[in-house]
């Protein structure tokens, strides 16, 4: 009996021992064991670490219980198991090795084997989702406001599957995230998704659907977009021609006639565009005596008499189409008198295209004009509108001469232009005040108009 209660004594301290060893390994290798594995989640390396620490606390077991093996061993499986699926969230067992052969060191190998491959394959699967879902820039092939297709966001249950698959990560990519804003132009009223941008370089085919669209419809609002489209794809020599082409003119200038000033600003913008091209302005002559009256009556420096004028003066660049427009040099000297300063100097540039053509001069200097008209040859005035000025009472003395016209000059009223350049003197009087003026530019153009008198 002594014997057997001293072998009694010896196993109960041993495996008293073996607790308290197991304890200690709780308290501290098991503690910094989680703390790493949580941190496993934030890079890898850290994951070999917990591994090892997980082995040498399996060491330890297996080395303080080696006198009662069988029930230290499937306690400590237990344990250790139980340790590492609270630090790490993961339910699987660690059943590789043979339960028989190889002791908790297999097993803690085995089981370091198995989560370092689990954690692997999760890092390489967030690593996936977090190229689609951390970075939502627009793709080139996407749809944009105003483009093809409507909108350029993506679906909802794309954004939802991301989220998902992003797990832990979701508030790191929300704060990581590159939205890319859409790209939004103006509009004036309505919601319509037009089917091109109103800056894109059309081909012959897209054209044709955009002028069939125009053609159609009676929204100001599609009518205003597709003006637009078609103005700014007509700025080029190739679209000129196709747009011509394809029937594009009338279908253009039949919107003059509306009431609506937007649509008809837009109108003389496009057709301001095609008249570059010399063929284009054989369709659109039919139009210029239309842009003509409507330009004269349209309200007073208003964007639609800004436009008028730029498409007319494109238009009589050459001779061909002046004569055309003889029957509103009253309205335009009239104009040049009464408009602010930009709708001067466009009026201005407007009639030296008529003075620049010697077999129009009778028709102008005939022409009734304000006497008020002399006052633009002041100081007070820039130099834009001072060089405009000069140089169509230069061009206009110029054909005079030409054409012989001074000795005529019993057939002009005093209320014409002949009368107020030629023979009444204040025009030449007002012209050699300007000699002393603070710009070097005007000085000598006024200089230039004085040899010749």
């Amino acid at each position: 009996m002594g014997r057997t209660r001293e072998a009694g004594c010896v196993a109960a301290g041993m495996v008293i021992g073996a607790g308290a060893c197991y304890c200690v390994y709780r308290l501290t290798w098991g503690k910094d064991a989680n703390e790493k594995i949580w941190d496993d989640e934030e890079e890898s390396s850290d994951i070999s670490e917990t591994g090892v620490e997980a082995e040498q606390g399996a060491k330890t077991n297996v080395d303080v219980g080696a006198g009662v093996r069988p029930q230290s061993d499937t306690k400590a499986k237990a344990e250790v198991r139980v340790g590492l699926e609270s630090g790490l969230g993961v339910k699987k067992e660690a059943h590789c090795g043979s339960p028989s052969g190889g002791g908790l060191e297999a097993k803690a190998k085995a089981l370091f084997n198995t989560l370092k491959e689990q954690a692997s394959a999760k890092m390489g699967k967030g690593a996936r989702v977090g190229n689609i879902s951390g970075n939502r820039t627009l793709a080139s092939s996407l749809p944009c406001p105003g483009g093809r297709g409507g909108s350029c966001h993506p679906s909802k249950s794309g954004a939802r599957a991301g989220s998902r698959a992003n797990g832990k990560s979701k508030g790191k990519s929300r704060s990581k995230s590159t939205r890319a804003l859409p790209t939004t132009w103006p509009v004036r009223r309505g919601k319509f998704n037009f089917p091109y941008k109103i800056d894109d370089i059309l081909s012959t085919p897209d054209l044709q659907k955009v002028l069939n669209i125009l053609e159609r419809t009676n929204d100001p609002f599609i009518q205003e977009v597709a003006l637009v489209t078609l103005g700014n794809n007509a700025a080029y020599s190739f679209n000129q021609n196709a747009i011509r082409e394809l029937g594009g003119v009338p279908v253009i200038a039949k919107l003059i006639k509306t009431k609506d000033p937007v649509i008809r600003e837009k109108t003389y913008n496009a057709l301001n565009n095609l008249s570059v091209n010399t063929e284009n302005q054989g369709k659109i002559k039919t139009y210029i005596s239309q842009v003509c009256d409507d330009t004269m009556i349209c309200r007073l420096d208003s964007a639609v008499q800004m436009a008028g004028l730029r498409l007319l003066t494109n238009m009589t660049v050459t001779n061909h189409y002046q004569h055309l427009l003889s029957y509103s040099f009253p309205d335009l000297f009239a104009l040049l008198f009464l408009g602010n300063h930009f709708t001067k100097i466009q009026t201005m540039k407007l009639i030296i295209n008529f003075t620049e053509n010697p077999a129009m001069t009778r028709e102008l200097v005939s022409c009734k004009v304000p006497s008020e008209l002399i006052s633009l040859f002041n100081k007070e005035w820039d130099r834009e509108i001072l060089l405009n000025i000069l140089t169509v009472f230069e061009n206009i003395n110029d054909n005079i001469k030409t054409e012989g016209l001074a000795s005529s000059r019993k057939e002009f009223s005093r209320s014409s232009l002949f009368f107020l350049f030629k023979e009444s003197g204040v025009c030449v009087k007002k012209i050699r005040a300007l000699a002393s003026h603070n710009d070097l530019v005007v000085k000598v153009k006024v200089l230039k108009v004085l040899t010749k008198l």
